[in-house]
């Protein structure tokens, strides 16, 4: 897929790895990084960052210098604030440079995200109290977790 003339001049990385690490990063996202990185594919990772309340600015920068970003989408992705600024960026690169958005949906349902029912759903209630007056954000992170689940991606019931 050829990227728009837009695309940022400096791409660093082929891969960026969206996932919530408590529910993937010791099992299915190592795997899949080590895969990747056996076919030289410069993948990043963010293992060695920094967690807080605010996204930074760097990785914001490293999602907008990548190629293809893969979101793993697991139980208690929503419930991260983090893992959902990411993919207000990545969607945001997709519709700005073209970048490729490649979903997986790990032990959870398509539709649950999409719709966000289930575990997604729980995740939201929590957030809709704790960001009561940020509206505005929660709207972005409903629509990010939609146009992204409307992609077509990989779901681990159906595939290995």
């Amino acid at each position: 897929m050829a990227f728009a003339s837009s695309s940022p001049s400096h791409v660093k990385y082929d891969v960026f790895l969206s996932f919530r690490g408590e529910d993937t990063r010791d099992g299915f996202t190592s795997h899949l990084n080590a895969a990747l990185c056996r076919r030289n594919i410069l993948t990043f990772i963010d293992d060695k960052l920094e967690r807080g309340d605010e996204i930074s600015q760097s990785l914001l920068n490293t999602i907008e210098s990548s190629k293809i970003s893969i979101i793993i989408f697991s139980k208690d992705y929503a419930s991260s604030r983090w893992c959902l600024e990411e993919l207000v960026k990545i969607v945001d690169c997709k519709e700005k440079y073209g970048q490729i958005v490649i979903p997986v949906f790990y032990h959870v349902d398509p539709s649950d995200v999409r719709k966000q029912m289930g575990t997604f759903g729980d995740a939201f209630v929590k957030h809709e109290v704790r960001f009561r007056k940020g509206q505005k954000m929660l709207k972005r992170w409903r629509n990010g977790l939609t146009e992204a689940s409307n992609i077509s991606g990989f779901d681990s019931k159906v595939i290995r």
